[in-house]
């Protein structure tokens, strides 16, 4: 039995595989992922990838899970360092610019993911949808830390703003990858900021508005 606070060697072969499996998954979408091909970038045999996994829809559901916990370990966890309301929102939006700067080649598994499953009902469908929905969750208690902090509007939607994020986000994964817009990352900025403008308190409106 492994001990607590001990990686066993089953944990780290399958979180090697995995890390392999966000790369390959990256570059030629979850459909081209298959467990030869992983077997022959990780030195193990088709039999001891089954093991772990059993099939190509639960590895492929693993991996839309590693690259989760990547993508919150890279922008997320560093972002709630930032104090709670507008300061947090900014530190998310450099986080996730900068991972869309870093995530090359290949660029995003979950924007990838979504044109690939949309109309491909089933488990690993589901499961890149529940992460979508997760990380709107995630932005809209971000916002909802400004709003208990004063710093936005009472009446202020932290689903709203979490949406309008996302389109902002999407969008500029569109025109940096797609379009090689150089100004990309600051047109997203400046989305981001009208968008926090509108949800700021007015000063001048008292704290009704």
């Amino acid at each position: 039995m492994t001990s607590i606070g001990t990686v066993g060697k089953g944990d780290r072969t399958r979180e090697a595989i995995l890390a392999r499996g966000v790369d390959v998954a990256c570059r030629v979408g979850l459909g081209g992922l298959t467990i030869g091909d992983l077997a022959a970038g990780t030195n193990l045999s088709k039999s001891g990838l089954y093991a772990h996994f059993g099939s190509k829809e639960a590895l492929q559901v693993a991996v839309l899970d590693a690259a989760a916990q990547e993508f919150g370990d890279v922008v997320v966890l560093p972002a709630l360092r930032a104090p709670r309301g507008e300061a947090r929102v900014l530190a998310l939006l450099e986080g996730w610019l900068a991972c869309g700067r870093l995530r090359l080649p290949g660029g995003c598994l979950f924007v990838k993911a979504s044109t690939e499953l949309d109309e491909q009902p089933g488990p690993v469908r589901d499961r890149l949808a529940e992460r979508h929905r997760e990380l709107v969750r995630t932005i809209a208690r971000v916002f909802a830390g400004g709003i208990t902090e004063g710093q936005f509007r009472t009446d202020a939607d932290p689903y709203q703003f979490a949406t309008d994020l996302y389109g902002v986000m999407l969008v500029y994964y569109h025109a940096h990858r797609l379009l090689a817009d150089p100004r990309a990352e600051a047109r997203a900025r400046v989305a981001v900021a009208a968008l926090l403008d509108t949800a700021r308190l007015d000063p001048s409106a008292g704290d009704d508005r």
